[in-house]
């Protein structure tokens, strides 16, 4: 008897094990590595609709808010969705629009970093400030979700490095060098060029970014903004929330040419969740439709009704196509074929565009993304890495180049007489 126990033991341990489902794969990855997310635009949110006042808004639950505020739809975030989408630790913009004056949009984004830092501060059992990478670790292993505080567009800094320094002791750690329009010394993705790339102003504001720790994002600049800025850097750069142009053709997207640089760098493309910039049918939808109310407008003019009318008949034959989770794997498959797993990230773009794709229209949805990255062959360490590890080492990476110049004195430029 005891032989054939041992044999059928024997038996049992070299029988292969069950194979593990994606769905147990995905859980797994999420469970050691939560979903470090690279923008969300809650704050924003606070601005437009609550004009900063926070102390009667619920961030728990937010699904109640929709058409009676100004945006018109209901937000994507809210502590309860950020547990359900396995969401660890979130990088929160402080974006003022870019139409505003610069020392306007200076007092803006102190308000936006301010009111940050009180949301932070109402949810101390659920959220944390983070200012390091060992604070987001912290956070991470006390089940709160690591809070940092990213600035999209340049012009918040009013040209400034003094600015630009202070806002790093504030809490920001980083700061996208462009939004929308060019600035006085950086190109934007989607402006007319002025500066072919970064001027000499531009190009000391990356060695400053640099020199303090704080990271450069380089989603919303132009092609020649990436590269002037990758030939300076001495520390990984990030795109806090952009795709792969060779999958959607849109400028925000990010070059083959410039995924090729990111190995050298070090640096991370956090891919956003945004449908105009993952489905290439939905891009070429909106072209269409722009190139079509032109023309109307060019037929009726002085007659916006019938403008109207006519548009609305087009929509009505013309449905936007939808983005769906595949699209969104498809850009991360196509970084890793050109830079490698090293370089992914997610950068959701939540609460700063109408809806994310079909089954991750908020950021409940992260945890579908990751089962499908892992039925297309993505191992459980893929996952953790794409997830939050390589944006661990990015941020590691930076605070250990600013430990290493220590010792050098602040960039001094003239500021206005």
């Amino acid at each position: 008897m005891r032989h054939l126990l041992l044999a059928a033991a024997t038996l049992a341990l070299a029988a292969p094990l069950a194979a593990e489902t994606p769905e147990e794969t995905a859980a797994a990855a999420l469970e050691a590595a939560p979903v470090w997310d690279g923008h969300n635009d809650v704050p924003i949110q606070l601005r437009g609709r609550w004009n900063n006042v926070i102390g009667d808004f619920d961030f728990e639950d937010t699904t109640h808010t929709g058409p009676e505020h100004s945006e018109g739809r209901t937000m994507h975030t809210d502590l309860k969705r950020l547990r359900e989408g396995k969401v660890g630790a979130q990088f929160w913009s402080v974006y003022v629009t870019a139409d505003l004056p610069e020392p306007e949009a200076v007092q803006a984004v102190i308000e936006q970093i301010d009111v940050t830092k009180r949301l932070v501060a109402k949810y101390p059992d659920e959220l944390a400030l983070a200012l390091t990478a060992d604070d987001v670790d912290k956070a991470l292993k006390r089940g709160k979700i690591a809070s940092l505080i990213g600035m999209e567009g340049g012009h918040s800094i009013g040209s400034s490095l003094g600015v630009l320094r202070q806002t790093y002791d504030l809490g920001a750690r980083y700061m996208t060098l462009t939004h929308s329009k060019n600035t006085p010394w950086a190109d934007s993705a989607t402006d007319a060029p002025k500066h072919d790339g970064l001027t000499d102003f531009g190009k000391d504001l990356v060695r400053e970014m640099n020199r303090i720790g704080m990271l450069v994002d380089l989603s919303h600049v132009s092609d020649k903004t990436m590269m002037d800025a990758l030939d300076i850097a001495q520390a990984p750069v990030i795109f806090s929330h952009s795709g792969a142009r060779a999958i959607n053709g849109h400028a925000r997207n990010v070059p083959d040419t410039v995924l090729a640089r990111l190995p050298e760098n070090g640096g991370i493309v956090m891919v956003v969740a945004l449908p105009g910039f993952l489905n290439e049918g939905a891009r070429q939808w909106f072209g269409n439709r722009q190139a079509e109310k032109a023309r109307l407008e060019a037929l009726w003019q002085g007659q916006p009704d019938a403008v109207s009318a006519g548009l609305a008949v087009w929509d009505e034959a013309n449905p936007l196509p939808e983005a769906s989770i595949g699209d969104m794997a498809d850009h991360i498959d196509h970084i890793r074929k050109i830079a490698g797993i090293d370089h992914i990230g997610i950068g959701g773009d939540y609460d700063g565009m109408p809806s994310g794709p079909v089954g991750m229209e908020d950021v409940s949805g992260y945890p579908l993304l990751f089962v499908e990255l892992a039925r297309r062959g993505y191992s459980r360490a893929d996952l953790e890495k794409i997830s939050s590890r390589n944006m661990m080492r990015v941020l590691r990476g930076a605070e250990a180049y600013k430990k290493s110049v220590a010792e050098s004195p602040p960039i001094e430029t003239p500021g206005p007489k």
